[in-house]
């Protein structure tokens, strides 16, 4: 990959050709990437894969106007033509009051070293040995019948960010993965589960023979699912799962959508959101974070924001643009490809561990649904309605007593944030993480 520095000198030249060619301002970005993924299945190799690419793209201004341009040629000739684009497109573009490059008071100043790039890229062999450790530990545990293969990964992207406001930086990150996914049982009785991990340095995974074997004990557990009666009870979402809770908040939450009047949380801005004591973090600062990053799309500073205190909603999550037209000052959280404007987005979003341990918080249910897995997508962010399909284990009498499939759970998440309660069991394992969480009130539909 190129040094840092050679793409922040392009981005420099490419800078002075806007300007030259009529841009008020202008901002670009590049973006290089190697990827390695391999994948095992049934004992045998079934892929190695490398991908490289290379992409910048290019924001100019024309008063209020603006342009995106993106090109994955970086010749002096192609960058000349992706400049003579993005100036004419941006001429004839409607005008936006609230487009503009970040003022030079509000760009970031330090850059800590949040140690989020592994220089050490794996050997295929390696990959192929962690995948076919992970698999066979899978296909060992008694009642896994086939197998849908295991899989390692790394990546690693350089990133360089530059605009006519003087902001000048870049920097590294990488991702280490290993997943396994078998099934259990014979015919239409067969059942399928899965066990990953993802980490930004590969010392930090855990090891094959663990995410293999828990694949395979999942998917044996869920041997012999019932169906159960439509009806009202606590349900309690798995720590693997429960993150998609806190990522419906950011949704809810993002500036873009606040501003557009489309959440359900468009007028919570200091109201009690979740129940006291709950707190939420979005923290970009966290090392070796699967998210974090030192400065934000648009060259702000990244910080830790608690998002909720306490139970209640402090900030949006906010970009320039948003911000400028909700009349607030942006929360360092663009986010950017080379396609196209910034717009907001959390990072490491984490919902804060409670007291209760999982054991105590089943026990304390008496009956009710553990989940496990979740399918679909229905979830509403203009109305909060929330509707999916899951899968898990029932509880009787405050302890696991058989698992049950093609279920639906069911509320709004207004009712639902508000009648949570988180236990202690929080790991950073996915980027947006939760401990596992109990909701009161929930509906159950089955037969």
């Amino acid at each position: 990959m190129a040094d840092k520095t050679d793409y922040l000198n392009l981005l420099d030249r490419l800078l002075d050709m806007a300007k030259r060619e009529g841009a008020d301002a202008a901002d670009a970005l590049v973006f290089e990437s190697a990827s390695l993924s391999v994948a095992q299945r049934l004992g045998n190799p079934e892929m190695v894969e490398r991908a490289e690419s290379r992409d910048l793209g290019l924001r100019v201004f024309v008063g209020r106007r603006q342009a995106t341009v993106s090109s994955t040629d970086l010749k002096d000739d192609a960058l000349r033509e992706v400049v003579e684009r993005a100036v004419a497109m941006a001429r004839i573009a409607p005008e936006d009051p609230y487009a503009g490059l970040a003022e030079p008071g509000q760009l970031a100043t330090e850059f800590p070293d949040l140690d989020i790039c592994d220089d050490a890229e794996p050997s295929p062999e390696r990959l192929v040995a962690m995948a076919a450790e992970a698999e066979d530990a899978a296909r060992a545990v008694p009642g896994v019948t086939n197998s849908e293969g295991a899989e390692a990964g790394w990546s690693r992207a350089e990133i360089a960010l530059a605009a006519t406001n003087g902001f000048a930086q870049g920097y590294a990150v990488s991702s280490n993965s290993l997943s396994a996914s078998v099934l259990a049982g014979e015919g239409t009785a067969m059942e399928r589960d899965y066990d990953f991990a993802t980490a930004v340095h590969g010392a930090d995974l855990r090891g094959p023979a663990e995410i293999g074997r828990g694949a395979g004990e999942r998917a044996v557990r869920r041997l012999g699912a019932r169906k159960v009666k439509t009806q009202q009870v606590p349900v309690v979402f798995d720590s693997r799962i429960s993150g998609g809770l806190v990522r419906s908040l950011s949704g809810a939450i993002n500036g873009a959508a606040i501003a557009r009047g489309t959440s359900f949380l468009k007028d919570s801005m200091g109201k009690q959101v979740f129940a006291p004591g709950i707190n939420i973090v979005d923290d970009p600062l966290r090392r070796r974070g699967l998210r974090s990053k030192p400065f934000d799309g648009e060259g702000l500073a990244t910080r830790r924001k608690t998002v909720i205190e306490d139970g209640r909603l402090t900030t949006w999550i906010l970009d320039l643009s948003a911000a400028r037209q909700l009349g607030l000052e942006s929360t360092g959280s663009a986010s950017r490809g080379t396609g196209g404007s910034p717009g907001p987005a959390a990072t490491n979003v984490y919902m804060e561990a409670g007291e209760t341990s999982l054991e105590d918080m089943i026990r304390a249910v008496g009956n009710g649904f553990y989940v496990t897995e979740m399918i679909g997508m229905g979830v509403s962010m203009i109305t909060g309605d929330y509707s999916r399909g899951a899968g898990g284990f029932w509880i009787e009498n405050g302890e696991i007593a058989y698992p049950v499939s093609e279920i639906t759970v069911a509320g709004n998440l207004k009712d639902m944030f508000l009648h949570l309660t988180p236990a202690s069991d929080l790991e950073f394992r996915f980027g947006t993480d939760a401990p596992t969480i109990r909701v009161d009130g929930m509906t159950v539909a089955g037969t």
